[in-house]
């Protein structure tokens, strides 16, 4: 689990294949800040992007840890199949603050900036969705871009797609690759955990599918 925190950001430093079909993945290798995996074991899982992820292979004393990522998990999601910045978590401890919200980093569909401009001393940043994920955008709800908890200020329903407005602070902009963003970029997205379980729950009492356990 995660919390949307983003805690540093790291780089894609080196893309190695691991076949030479398609249907095989790539192995990632990731630089980080200095002394940023002084708490990370072998096996731990890692959010880039928002991407839940296991370490394969580190170095704390170089910085650096190892990913191995499926053809599948490349075609789901974005930024995570070429050298480049990306935004890294450590998976949540029982004791940590939850500083976000529940995040599982698992990406839900891929989203593409439809906006991204100065608005004040802030940012705007507007994002289409799937319509398949339209359901679970909500005004001040909770969603995950890039693997970062953002707060949402605004929902309009397309045909064919649910445009989400967010303000982003400086601090975010600094401390995120998301100040990096241009309009028409793939981004990763990630629903409300809440509002799916909610969503399902509907979804299954509508259909008569099952009745309640009590």
């Amino acid at each position: 689990m995660f919390t949307g925190i983003i805690t540093a950001i790291g780089e894609i430093v080196d893309v190695q294949a691991l076949g030479t079909s398609a249907a095989h993945g790539k192995r990632l290798r990731v630089r980080t800040p200095e002394a940023y995996l002084a708490r990370v074991q072998l096996g731990d899982s890692m959010a880039l992007n928002g991407a839940c992820m296991t370490v394969t292979a580190f170095d704390a004393a170089a910085s650096w840890f190892e990913i191995e990522i499926s053809a599948e998990s490349l075609a789901r999601t974005a930024g995570l199949d070429a050298p480049g910045a990306v935004n890294l978590e450590l998976a949540l401890r029982a004791d940590d603050r939850l500083g976000g919200h529940w995040v599982t980093g698992h990406v839900d569909g891929l989203g593409r900036v439809a906006a991204f401009e100065p608005v004040g001393e802030s940012w705007r940043l507007a994002v289409r969705v799937p319509r398949t994920l339209a359901a679970y955008m909500a005004v001040k709800g909770s969603v995950v871009v890039q693997g970062a908890s953002l707060t949402i200020n605004r929902v309009t329903d397309l045909p064919d797609a649910c445009e989400v407005e967010i303000n982003l602070i400086a601090h975010t902009l600094q401390c995120t690759t998301l100040g990096s963003l241009r309009v028409g970029q793939a981004v990763n997205i990630e629903v409300d955990l809440i509002a799916r379980y909610v969503a399902r729950i509907l979804e299954v009492r509508a259909t008569g599918a099952a009745e309640s356990p009590n």
